[in-house]
């Protein structure tokens, strides 16, 4: 059976993306490089030969290189169209100093609600965010925790 490994986000600069992934987040940088001209990444996301491409590895407390950061220099990159087709969905038990954070950046938030478990009755809490590329992410914090 397939196993999910990463998810990679392109975005136009790292070290904003860095900003927000590592400095707000808590993912750690395992990996952090320029692509080779004969990169996967070309054909796989479409890139012209022409683009520079920089690409970072993010470890969390509990798995290696769970997300990647693509850079890519050269082209203009659109944002994301809304409504939003894919988030990233993390497990945020330091969700309230977070988002506190995120607020700091000048973040654009989706406002907070209960999280109901499959009885309705609230199992935590939920919220998101905008990073600056128009990536959404969404942040969840069970109770209890």
């Amino acid at each position: 059976m397939p196993m999910l490994k990463r998810i990679n986000l392109c975005v136009a600069d790292i070290d904003r993306s860095l900003g927000v992934y590592r400095d707000i987040l808590g993912f750690t940088v395992n990996e952090l490089k320029d692509s080779k001209p004969d990169s996967y990444s070309y054909p796989v996301f479409k890139f012209p030969k022409h683009a520079k491409l920089r690409f970072a590895t993010l470890d969390s407390p509990s798995q290696q290189r769970t997300l990647a950061i693509t850079e890519i220099k050269g082209v203009e990159l659109p944002r994301p169209p809304l409504p939003h087709m894919s988030a990233l969905v993390i497990n945020c038990p330091e969700m309230d100093d977070v988002m506190a954070k995120v607020a700091a950046a000048g973040l654009e938030i989706v406002p907070e609600q209960p999280l109901p478990g499959p009885d309705g009755a609230p199992k935590g809490r939920e919220t998101a965010f905008v990073d600056p590329d128009g990536h959404l992410v969404v942040l969840y914090k069970l109770l209890g925790e």
